[in-house]
């Protein structure tokens, strides 16, 4: 008769398992490593853009997170035309660093408003796409006064 002892198979089973966490850890650590060689350059695209009259150029970029491929930000730059270049003159960040989701702010309908006037200042209202199914955040107001953003 074969029996196996049980001590023998928990002992099988406990070093399958340490083997298995050696793996995924050492693949982790790979995985880690190539994740920070390019935190650098976070991936990023811009999702709107518009110009105010010919003084002013409003963006908003989404940036994806180098901890949470899943998470990102999202810049809004104002570029002021020197010298027949445009050059940024401020920058904020809308919401929460790593507060938005990449794929549905990079997808089709991310921006749900994006409004401006060529008025001096410039009032601006910025909403986007949280997730398909919960819809557009609440809208963000901002007042663009001589190249500076302020909360509006």
């Amino acid at each position: 008769m074969n029996h196996k002892s049980p001590m023998r198979s928990r002992t099988r089973r406990g070093a399958a398992a340490a083997l298995t966490v050696l793996t995924a850890a050492a693949l982790g650590a790979v995985g880690a490593g190539a994740s920070n060689a390019g935190a650098a350059a976070p991936q990023q695209r811009q999702i709107a853009s518009s110009v105010l009259g010919t003084d002013h150029r409003i963006t908003l970029t989404a940036l994806r997170s180098a901890e949470d491929g899943y998470a990102a930000s999202v810049r809004l730059q104002v570029y002021t035309r020197s010298d027949g270049a445009w050059k940024e003159s401020d920058r904020v960040t809308v919401g929460d660093v790593d507060g938005w989701f990449w794929y549905p702010l990079t997808g089709t309908g991310a921006v749900c408003q994006f409004s401006t006037a060529s008025t001096e200042p410039a009032p601006l209202t910025v909403s986007l796409l949280v997730t398909p199914s919960i819809g557009c955040s609440d809208p963000v107001h901002y007042v663009v006064k001589e190249g500076r953003v302020y909360a509006g």
